[in-house]
Formats: C-alpha cells, sequence, structure tokens
C-alpha cells in the first residue's frame, strides 16, 4: 500500500492523511517527498567518480602517464650506469695492458715465475684463452605462445620467459663438461661472478643485458654437449622449450678466443655501521 507521499493527488482528506490540502485538525504536516536511500547512494558513486577523474587530470596534467619521463627515471639509470659501467671494462683493460707490457720489459722475474703467472692468469680468467668452443643461447618464448603438446596447461607469463636457474643451469653444466672458460654476452666469467636476472633482464658484473642470451664455453666440444643432455635442470627447461617454444640452441663454433676479465677483483660486502 502506497502513503500519500509516494503518490500525491489522491485528494486524501481523511483524519491522519498526509494529503496535500490537508490542513484540518489531526492533519499531519505538510512535507516534501521522501528522499530514497537508493537516490543518495546514487549521488554519493557520481560525486566519487567525478571526484576519480578530477584526480586523474590534475596527476596528469593533459599528458600520457604512461609515457611520463619522471616515470622512467629509474630504467634510464640503470641503461646509463651499465654503459658507464662498461666504459670503465675497457678503460681498465687498456691500461692493465699497458702495466703488462711495462712489466713485460724487465721486471727481474725468471722464466719460471713467468710461465706459472701465466698459468695462473689463465686460471682466473684474466688472461684471453682461445679454442674449440660451444655457444649456447637461450631467448623467451613469443609472448601469445600456447601449449603446443596435450595435458599441459595453457602458460603462466613465468612459463615464457628466461629465469636466473636457467642461466645458471647452464653455466653449471659447461663447467662440470670441463669448460676452460665461458663467457657470458661480451664478459668473461671469473670465481666471483654471479649470474642474476631482475625480471626480462640479466644483470652481469654491473652490466644489463636483454635476451637472447648467449653463453660461450671453450673446452671439448662432446664433453660440454654431453655435460648439457646430462643436466636434470636443462632437461626440465627442455619441457618448456618443446612445450612452450622456449629459446634454446646449441652450436659448435669451431675455434674462438674468449676475452679476459677486465673487472675488479676486489670483494665487496657489507661493513655493520660503527
Amino acid at each position: 500500500m502506497s502513503n500519500s507521499a509516494d503518490s500525491p493527488g489522491t485528494g486524501s482528506t481523511g483524519p491522519g492523511s498526509a494529503g496535500p490540502g490537508s490542513t484540518g485538525p489531526g492533519s499531519a504536516p505538510r512535507r516534501g517527498p521522501r528522499v530514497r536511500p537508493v537516490r543518495i547512494l546514487t549521488a554519493a558513486v557520481f560525486a566519487l567518480a567525478g571526484l576519480i577523474f578530477f584526480t586523474s587530470f590534475d596527476t596528469a596534467k593533459g599528458t600520457d602517464i604512461r609515457q611520463d619521463a619522471s616515470l622512467l627515471k629509474l630504467s634510464d639509470l640503470i641503461q646509463e650506469r651499465s654503459r658507464k659501467n662498461k666504459e670503465l671494462d675497457e678503460s681498465n683493460a687498456a691500461l692493465r695492458d699497458g702495466v703488462e707490457s711495462l712489466a713485460e720489459g724487465d721486471d727481474g722475474s725468471t722464466r719460471a715465475q713467468d710461465e706459472k703467472l701465466d698459468g695462473l692468469e689463465k686460471s682466473a680468467g684474466t688472461d684471453k684463452l682461445t679454442g674449440k668452443a660451444v655457444t649456447v643461447t637461450l631467448n623467451d618464448a613469443p609472448p601469445n605462445a600456447t601449449a603446443k603438446l596435450p595435458g599441459y596447461p595453457e602458460p603462466q607469463p613465468d612459463y615464457l620467459v628466461i629465469h636466473q636457474q636457467d642461466l645458471q643451469a647452464v653455466v653449471n653444466a659447461l663447467w662440470q663438461g670441463g669448460a676452460k672458460g665461458i663467457k657470458v654476452m661480451d664478459q668473461r666469467l671469473i670465481s666471483t661472478s654471479a649470474v642474476r636476472c631482475v625480471g626480462n633482464t640479466l644483470i652481469l658484473q654491473g652490466r644489463v643485458y636483454s635476451p637472447p642470451y648467449k653463453i660461450t664455453a671453450v673446452g671439448d666440444p662432446d664433453r660440454l654437449q654431453q655435460a648439457l643432455a646430462a643436466s636434470k635442470a636443462i632437461q626440465t627447461y627442455m619441457v618448456y622449450v618443446n612445450v612452450y617454444g622456449l629459446g634454446w640452441k646449441v652450436t659448435e663454433d669451431g675455434t674462438v678466443t674468449l676475452p679476459g676479465y677486465t673487472g675488479t677483483v676486489d670483494l665487496h660486502y657489507a661493513k655493520p655501521s660503527p
């Protein structure tokens, strides 16, 4: 049953009636239409939407937020530091070559001592290394990849990118296969090198790289490839290669020369504050 406030103009004038024109004794005083809670809620939603639009406009100031230069400063800084580290490595290598040339003139050492030093430099990875090599190339899967074999789920984003453990698995297998030296991208690995990934980029000795990733090892090609095939971690990776299309390529390069490590050999570690 509707009351008079909901249906104005009914002409009801009985006792207690709230209809229009009711002025007699016992009649309710005239009021405006009742505001329903639904209307209040609707008004609040529109007010909140307007506030959000205004805030977005005030933040963007008429520009594309996705391309705001201030949001790109961090990635720009990382790329700039990577370029700077590369320049410093090249400068350090040139200075080292100059020092070695001067030392070879007359360093007072015996032939046996020189040969021992050469062996230590090769073992440490600071000297160039020439020999037969194998290169492994890892790459992300296509962004629209789907499961190629029945019984496998559709891929999650993590299934389609190279992870740190994938790179580490290849490096570890090559060492186990008797590699005399390994180069990742354009840098020689030494005993303190750490292969780390942040997102879909590789950070190696202060420099940043994007896929595809190339890992070159000097050694017996047959032993190196056997070690790759025997690795349990690589066998797991190969499932993703076959199902989701991750990149995997192994090539024999013939005779190559790996560069010597040119960075600092000092250890850097955290120290307690005084």
